[in-house]
């Protein structure tokens, strides 16, 4: 029984961090009256704009670069996701822990190239499609050893 309150206590509390931001956000604001209609959507700036790096989890990232992605992988120390788009193909691949990406890089310079990496997350693509995804998503393009085999590529 006291596992089970320590539980609900437990999720009472993620609960309540996850509203207090939102509930601070809908505070009001200057002070000015509203006239009833529906204030404007504003367009999301891309990630230089807003100094953002995308999260660790496939699907958000997917989202922001305006993919529907197909996960591939999901194993303990990564998942991944594949991204079909007009642009091209791309590989999203997250990780649980740092370490866990910095081998995945170790283990990437025997093919070379370029890779999107931001914290626990890397993206691999062809090379004209890096910048445009890292407005969208920040991190950084990170050129990885000098290897002659073929990069890992979406099916």
């Amino acid at each position: 029984m006291l596992r089970k309150q320590r539980l609900v206590r437990g999720a009472a509390a993620v609960v309540g961090l996850l509203v207090l931001p939102l509930a601070a956000g809908c505070s009001g604001g200057d002070g000015a009256k509203s006239d009833g209609k529906a204030a404007k959507a504003t367009a999301v700036p891309d990630a230089e704009q807003a100094a953002v790096v995308a999260p660790a989890k496939v699907e958000v990232i997917a989202d922001l670069t305006g993919c529907k992605v197909k996960i591939r992988v999901d194993a303990d120390e990564l998942r991944e996701g594949v991204c079909h788009t007009p642009k091209g193909d791309y590989l999203i691949t997250t990780f649980p822990k740092e370490k866990f990406k910095l081998t995945w890089l170790d283990t990437a310079s025997i093919y070379g190239g370029k890779y999107l990496v931001g914290p626990r997350w890397a993206i691999t693509a062809k090379p004209k499609l890096l910048e445009p995804l890292r407005k969208k998503v920040g991190g950084s393009i990170q050129s990885v050893g000098n290897g002659n085999a073929t990069p890992p590529t979406a099916p």
